[in-house]
């Protein structure tokens, strides 16, 4: 471990330099390269440098406390004096054992395989599921919890697209959330949500079990997915719904296929056709990027599970229900009695445990199946 170690602080070095290279500055993709890598490497290297100098103050404490026993060049002087000096000794020596034990285990955690989206912004895409109406008001409910969990982390949100259901809910939702940590925080939210209250519909007072499912994407730049215009099927076509005075004059809405994957994206929220391409692109680059990824991990583990599954009820990642004000993510057994407090964004009692349970995993020699 000490000779990886010693690699990435040379490889840290020289990071340091490219840094303020002026070339580097200059390109703007090479410098968000190189940024992100001087993010992921300092906290390793500083950890590693402190674990060499508590392994030096160790070893000069005990050359020293050979120097005083009996035949040492430093055993002379007051007996008293050298009684207490080797107690202090040790003490240093104890100590700095005990630093040492909890810089391993740090040092290891900080050596676990990266996730490759670790750094990245996130593609949020909320739908309601079963349940009908309720289904798409519980997907307004979890896009508001997003909001302000994000606002509370210092993450941004920006709303790329927006079915809007006839209650005011949402049939489907896509969001951009922008942020270094963004991935980090959010990658476990992938997969259906199960609510079990009473609906503004019901009028017998019964509760109700509906869903919606969430989809977490990796943000892809176009170096992380090359796609052909070759194989886009581009159609445009008049807007429909809420959008201003564009609506249903101007073919502003444009709908992409990506022809090898079958993928599809359509936007019409922005008036300008140009606008609605570029942000459909960025959906598709997204989507495209996490299938491959799946695809991979798939050939790693046949049991692992796509996020969204059928977005049935049964197949819940996550409960939430309003008469116990109980949350439980089923993926871990997480039990908390604070419903309230989650769904006004204090995500992080789960997703502290949920990231817990993944370095758990790990540490265990586990894939990850986030």
């Amino acid at each position: 471990m000490l000779d990886r170690l010693a690699g990435l602080e040379s490889e840290y070095e020289s990071v340091l330099v490219q840094l303020s290279d002026p070339e580097v500055i200059a390109d703007q993709r090479r410098l968000r390269e190189v940024s992100r890598r001087h993010r992921e490497l300092e906290p390793v290297v500083l950890a590693y440098r402190e674990y060499r100098g508590v392994l030096d103050d160790i070893d000069a404490a005990k050359e020293l406390l050979e120097d005083m026993e009996p035949g040492g060049s430093a055993a002379g002087g007051d007996r008293a004096t050298r009684s207490d000096d080797r107690s202090m000794l040790r003490a240093e020596v104890s100590d700095g054992e005990a630093r040492l034990a909890e810089l391993d285990e740090r040092i290891k955690l900080l050596l676990l395989p990266r996730d490759p989206n670790d750094g990245k912004n996130v593609i949020l895409e909320i739908r309601g599921a079963e349940g009908g109406e309720e289904a798409n008001l519980f997907a307004k409910d979890l896009y508001e919890m997003y909001s302000r969990y994000a606002d509370r982390i210092g993450l941004k949100m920006e709303i790329l697209s927006a079915d809007h259901s006839d209650m005011g809910g949402f049939n489907q939702v896509t969001v951009l959330v922008k942020g270094h940590d963004a991935w980090s925080h959010l990658k476990y939210e992938g997969g259906p949500h199960r609510v079990q209250r009473v609906p503004v519909t019901e009028s017998q007072g019964r509760v109700h079990t509906s869903s919606a499912t969430v989809t977490v994407l990796p943000e892809a730049e176009e170096v992380d997915v090359h796609i052909e215009e070759k194989d886009l099927k581009i159609d445009v076509y008049r807007s429909t719904g809420p959008g201003g005075q564009s609506v249903n004059t101007t073919d502003s809405a444009v709908r992409i296929t990506h022809i090898p994957t079958g993928t599809v994206v359509a936007m019409q929220d922005e008036k300008s056709q140009i606008q609605n391409r570029a942000k459909a692109m960025q959906v598709l680059r997204a989507r495209i990027l996490k299938a491959e990824q799946d695809r991979q991990a798939a050939e790693l583990s046949e049991s692992r599970r796509s996020q969204v599954g059928g977005g049935g009820r049964s197949e819940k990642i996550r409960t939430y229900n309003y008469k116990e004000n109980r949350v439980t993510d089923h993926r871990i057994g997480l039990t908390l009695y604070k419903l309230d407090k989650v769904l006004m964004g204090e995500l992080d009692e789960v997703v502290d445990a949920l990231a817990a349970d993944e370095r758990t995993r790990q540490l265990a020699g586990e894939g990850s199946d986030s």
